[in-house]
């Protein structure tokens, strides 16, 4: 069987019908669908099903009173509007959440954990920069200044590629509509996400290209850059040449001669960045590609390395679980300070904090935010938070890093290449062929979704229930060592190489 394969792994017979995530949970999570007056034997139980339950969903494993607390992941995911008895099924019409707004926080001084950093074999052939960063992309990444220009980036681009095909990886615009029109903040947010975007390790080089009379000049673009990424740095304002085409073509032309003496090599898999995500979960995400990728996150931070954790407003609900795993008490007092911020700033627009899950989310049996949050943050594996980031902040430090940014996919995928990260896992459910700047592996929570969509799933995660973590663990290790190395991930294979920019402020 090659379980490399999104549709190589058939969903065997043997497994069971319903699983209990953690022992003290409430409910049992159908792997099938189920018939009302079915009899399910689980961990010595066994329930006849009330209500006919879908592949995904769940059903009661004990009669639960009204306002008691529901478990799932041996924590609460919200409470019972009403009584629920033994094999009803458990969602929207029974279940409620019990997010509120702000909370106070008490650091118990007992989570200060060091890193110890342990020896690994996987290895990749990556690029190292003058920074001693890692790419595993070797291309040239053209950015405008502002939306005015973006269309002038991508015809610099889609000829500069032919142009130099062979010659380095690629050459790739990544336009976006900001850039003029912006005060303060969000024109100073917008600025930092394209230079740290420009800092990405994938980048050989990188050209930025301006109109001339937007607020975010191009000036004050290079000089968010670090000196010693400077010298692959290039930039062109469209209203001060006398043919913008011309002028953008001999920049590149320059950077492609530098980036084409970059050579792969074999690097440590503590050199990969790893950016985690998750997009149209469903019932299956917290069983199957949430918990993998937390085992990937935990091989590469265990060797040294570092991964970057995002979408802020999917770890409500779960924010303590990350708390109690905070380096030291500057970590914790951070990741308060973020979350309650992030949670002010929904109450600031009118909106409750618990408006997810999505519709599709609710589809596939996520019920209240606690319960996607709660399979979202094992995304991060066992792996210590060492550092919290603000949006537009690159990684500093090894191990788990939290990044400020919305569960918008596009938003957090960008905002996970701004930070550094050189390949990002993104979990779903549902599927999506949205991709970002660097390769965005897909991982599918499912058989049924990665043999409906192989043009969209880099990675079927089903095997974890046929052949166990462990086994799921060294396949994908293996084909993340290979996208790292060179092999293209789907959305490169299809051209979904976007990214989208977080908007807070007035536009003018």
């Amino acid at each position: 069987m090659d379980t490399n394969s999104p549709t190589g792994a058939a969903m065997k017979a043997s497994l069971p019908d319903a699983v209990r995530i953690a022992p003290a949970d409430d409910v049992g999570v159908a792997l099938r669908s189920l018939r009302a007056g079915e009899r399910i034997a689980l961990e010595g139980q066994v329930v006849t099903v009330r209500a006919p339950i879908e592949r995904g969903h769940k059903f009661a494993l004990r009669t639960i009173g009204t306002g008691e607390k529901v478990r799932r992941y041996g924590w609460a995911i919200g409470s019972a509007r009403c009584d629920i008895m033994i094999g009803d099924h458990v969602h929207s019409h029974n279940l409620v959440t019990n997010l509120v707004g702000e909370e106070p926080y008490r650091f118990s001084g007992e989570n200060a954990v060091e890193n110890r950093p342990a020896s690994s074999d996987w290895r990749f052939e990556g690029y190292r920069r003058s920074d001693n960063s890692v790419g595993t992309r070797n291309e040239i990444w053209i950015i405008p200044s502002v939306g005015c220009v973006a269309r002038t980036a991508e015809r610099v681009a889609r000829e500069a590629a032919e142009r130099h095909k062979g010659r380095i990886d690629d050459i790739v615009a990544f336009s976006h509509p900001l850039g003029c029109s912006q005060l303060s903040d969000d024109l100073d947010s917008t600025a930092r996400v394209l230079a740290a975007l420009a800092c990405n390790p994938n980048a050989g080089g990188v050209l930025f290209i301006g109109l001339g009379c937007e607020e975010n000049q191009l000036d004050g673009l290079i000089e968010r850059i670090p000196g010693e990424r400077r010298s692959r740095i290039r930039a062109v304002g469209a209203q001060m040449s006398l043919n913008e085409y011309e002028a953008a073509n001999n920049a590149i032309d320059e950077i492609v001669k530098l980036a084409q003496q970059d050579r792969r090599e074999w690097v440590e898999i503590r050199d990969l960045r790893l950016g985690l995500k998750c997009g149209g979960s469903d019932g299956f995400s917290g069983l199957t590609a949430n918990p993998l990728i937390g085992r990937a996150a935990d091989v590469i931070t265990q060797a040294g390395g570092k991964a970057i954790l995002t979408e802020i407003p999917e770890i409500f609900g779960a924010e303590r679980i990350l708390m109690e795993r905070s380096a030291d008490r500057a970590v914790y007092e951070a990741l308060v300070d973020l979350v309650n911020r992030f949670k002010r700033y929904f109450i600031d627009h009118g909106e409750p904090i618990s408006e997810n899950p999505s519709p599709g989310n609710v589809a596939g049996g996520i019920t209240t935010l606690e319960e996607k949050s709660l399979g979202a943050v094992q995304k991060g594996g066992q792996a210590i938070l060492t550092d919290v980031l603000a949006y537009g902040d690159r990684v500093r430090r090894d191990g788990l890093s939290l990044l400020e940014a919305p569960g918008n996919d596009a938003v957090s995928t960008t905002a996970l290449a701004a930070a550094g990260a050189t390949l990002t896992l993104f979990s779903t459910g549902r599927g999506t062929p949205l991709g970002s700047p660097i390769p965005t592996m897909k991982l599918a929570t499912n058989h049924d979704l990665a043999q409906r969509k192989p043009g969209w799933i880099d990675f079927d995660a089903g095997i974890v229930l046929d052949e166990g973590m462990d086994a799921a663990t060294d396949a994908l290790m293996a084909r993340i060592c290979a996208v790292a190395s060179g092999q293209p991930a789907r959305n490169e294979i299809n051209g979904e190489r976007d990214i989208a920019i977080w908007k807070r402020g007035v536009t003018l």
